[in-house]
């Protein structure tokens, strides 16, 4: 069973459909809201991410976290993603820890690098440094978790963002849950979806800037590296991120969604990865066929997603958890039908995916 969140990067830039700019409390509001929304509409979960640059207001993922689990009780909370590459591994695992036990186990992280150069100025991690201090602090941070002493010493000269060892060092509380699930961005680098088979981690494929084909080479080395290392194929997972926007017939969203392919999408974005030349899409056309983007009809989506499972095998995706470019008219009634037509039918969809 494919499970389905909503991710809220929180953006707090004017709304592209009305232009409405709210507060930092007001777009807060938005966030609780929304996550109260995703629990009664039935979804199985809801992420926030992590930014530390303007327009994005989503510096403090736990406090977020902390708030919607006191205002739910049945739905995941994810992190979308946490940036271990700049934040100290320690501070990770506390914030954390905690979390789990206040949300009763309900947490899962997803972990990534980030992109923005933003973060060198703030944090003094330099992109080219960040596969390195993300990988680092990821291997220190599961010894944190195992209850056990905690050893770590920094290379000298090596980047990293803990400049003193930690010698028996342990954390409390450890989480409620005996091991909580954490997901590895994966679109940018084979050395991370190597370390997510290492101790036997699923990944998530952020799914934005390219085809299909621009992330399947990622997503094929994770389950060659699962593979090597004796693993059931079976037990690996992959998780992938969707935008939406449906209606009831396909040419509306179609013609709606032009113009905001036009000042978001059609633009050269800089994905930064160290696997693969950039795969960009050539107009909207090439945008509609290639790319992630859920837009037209019900149908459309059921075959899209169906089209993804059979490339990457899919056990979870993520949806907007916010209206975005959309008006709120729009996003709600794209919510509703995809819970009502689409989500019937992506129980069907693979999680391995088929010998090519």
């Amino acid at each position: 069973m494919v499970k389905v969140i909503g991710l809220d990067i929180i953006d707090n830039s004017p709304s592209p459909a009305d232009g409405v700019q709210l507060s930092a409390k007001e777009r807060f509001d938005t966030v609780l809201a929304n996550a109260e929304r995703f629990e009664a509409l039935g979804f199985d979960g809801f992420a926030v991410g992590e930014r530390h640059h303007h327009p994005f207001i989503s510096s403090s993922p736990p406090v977020l976290l902390s708030n919607i689990a006191a205002r739910t009780s049945r739905i995941r909370l994810f992190t979308g993603v946490t940036l271990l590459s700049v934040l100290d591994p320690v501070r990770v695992a506390e914030d954390y820890a905690t979390l789990d036990h206040l949300s009763d186990g309900r947490l899962e992280l997803i972990v990534g690098k980030g992109n923005g150069p933003q973060q060198t100025e703030l944090f003094g991690i330099s992109r080219d440094d960040a596969w390195r201090t993300e990988h680092e602090n990821y291997r220190i941070l599961r010894q944190l978790w195992s209850d056990e002493p905690a050893n770590w010493e920094p290379e000298p000269g090596a980047p990293t963002t803990r400049p003193v060892p930690l010698r028996g060092a342990r954390i409390s509380p450890q989480p409620l849950q005996p091991r909580i699930r954490t997901w590895h961005g994966s679109s940018t680098s084979a050395a991370t979806v190597e370390l997510a088979a290492e101790y036997g981690d699923p990944i998530w494929v952020a799914n934005v800037q390219k085809s299909i084909e621009g992330y399947e080479p990622l997503v094929r080395r994770y389950r060659e590296a699962w593979a090597e290392l004796g693993r059931d194929p079976r037990e690996a997972r992959v998780g992938a991120g969707f935008s939406l926007f449906l209606t009831d017939r396909s040419q509306e969203a179609v013609e709606a969604f032009r113009p905001v392919y036009e000042r978001h999408y059609a633009p050269k974005v800089d994905t930064y990865n160290d696997f693969a030349p950039d795969t960009l899409f050539h107009d909207y056309d090439d945008y509609l066929a290639r790319s992630s983007a859920l837009i037209g009809s019900p149908q459309q989506a059921v075959e899209k997603l169906a089209r993804y499972a059979e490339v990457y095998g899919l056990d979870a995706i993520s949806i907007p958890g916010h209206r975005g470019a959309l008006t709120e008219a729009q996003w709600l009634r794209s919510l509703e039908l995809f819970r009502t037509e689409v989500l019937p039918e992506i129980a069907r969809l693979a999680t391995v995916p088929s010998a090519r």
